[in-house]
């Protein structure tokens, strides 16, 4: 039996650990859930799980919460950053999944590796924004990171067994979103339903919009940098309209190792989750006959500067991936709340990039420090 703590429980990521979790109820137990603000959901999750801790975002999230849950159910209720830490390191958890989005999940998922917790690892931004520091102490307490973006859950999966000496290249796959075919004088048209629409996945608002920029296939090759160790130019983006092919790596000798599946998070979920096994999901495989071809294309970067911006900040790295991430989250932000349109979203970040003073091996503290710092730039540019 495995004891889960899951940070993120009400998104998508969250929703699908816990389905794995109902069906294999034999092999996990939920032990804390930590959400935002979805007090419906989180309250039928409560009542379903039964965890011994429950986290919200605020104190009057916190008040409603505990109104909504039936006397004597025996769950204690935190919120904040105490909240979001506890559930992090809370007693006799074998594995933390860090669902959170953004920024926020960077903190939790140190203080769970600090509690020598094992990580199912669906916040790309922790990494991106402090992996030398969080690989380094993950190391260090002998806690394992397992990924769970089906690209690097793809790429992990690839590699396993071979030799990291001899790997050359990883190709990290991608539908194109939304706008892959769109011409780019239509891109000052586009409205937040538009990018919300993927043709593929279903994935909450933020992440959506990152796929619809192709941003999410920057900060992935930030995140892959970091968990594979490997340098930048190792890594190659492709355009895989289909979604069969979630990534693929090449080793030295021209052998090419690619993971396929139906486009379906579960199935990287449940890796993580039961790793080194494989559960038994049956979820069916993709209709390669009806398929017919499986094709590949660059990205086109002028279309989609964001994925560039990445790379750029990627080879020079410091305090810049959060600088990077950061003007992100408030850029996507502003254009999903109608503030800013698609097309100024890489000229927020840009700016912001430009504006920053790169501190050379930075602690943690900088890191933090530099997050801020480009929220209120961001900000004051919008």
């Amino acid at each position: 039996m495995k004891l889960l703590s899951i940070l993120g429980s009400t998104g998508s990521i969250g929703r699908n650990t816990l389905k794995i979790a109902e069906k294999f109820p034999e092999r996990f137990k939920i032990k804390a859930l930590a959400a935002k603000k979805n007090l419906a959901l989180l309250v039928r999750q409560i009542d379903y799980f039964s965890p011994e801790l429950a986290v919200v975002f605020d104190e009057e999230n916190a008040v409603e919460l505990k109104k909504l849950i039936p006397a004597g159910t025996g769950v204690e209720i935190m919120h904040g950053v105490a909240g979001y830490n506890a559930a992090a390191t809370i007693s006799g958890v074998d594995m933390v999944v860090t669902a959170m989005v953004g920024a926020a999940g960077l903190m939790p998922t140190l203080a769970a590796i600090d509690a020598g917790k094992d990580i199912a690892l669906a916040n790309k931004e922790t990494l991106v924004m402090a992996g030398e520091i969080v690989i380094k102490k993950a190391l260090e307490k002998d806690v394992k990171i397992l990924p769970i973006d089906s690209e690097h859950s793809a790429i992990f999966q690839c590699i396993a067994g071979s030799r990291m000496e001899d790997l050359d290249r990883i190709f990290l796959t991608g539908s194109g979103g939304p706008f892959l075919n769109r011409s780019a004088e239509e891109f000052a048209e586009i409205k937040p339903e538009d990018a919300l629409n993927h043709p593929i996945w279903q994935m909450g608002r933020k992440i959506s919009v990152d796929s619809a920029t192709m941003m999410n296939k920057g900060l992935e090759v930030l995140e892959a940098k970091s968990l594979f160790g490997v340098s930048h130019d190792k890594i190659e983006v492709l355009i895989q309209p289909q979604s069969v092919i979630h990534s693929m790596v090449s080793f030295k000798d021209g052998s090419v190792m690619a993971q396929l599946s139906i486009p379906d998070m579960k199935g990287a979920i449940a890796y993580a989750m039961s790793y080194p096994e494989r559960l038994p999901l049956y979820q069916g495989l993709p209709d390669f006959a009806g398929i017919g071809a499986l094709t590949f294309q660059k990205p086109d970067l002028e279309r989609f500067p964001c994925l560039a911006l990445a790379y750029e900040v990627c080879e020079t790295g410091e305090t810049l991936p959060a600088v990077l991430n950061a003007a992100n989250e408030i850029a996507v932000e502003a254009f999903l709340s109608n503030r800013i349109s698609f097309v100024k979203i890489p000229d927020l970040i840009s700016e912001t990039i430009d504006r920053h003073n790169v501190v050379t091996n930075p602690t943690l503290s900088d890191i933090l420090e530099a997050d801020g710092w480009a929220r209120k730039i961001a900000g004051e540019l919008i």
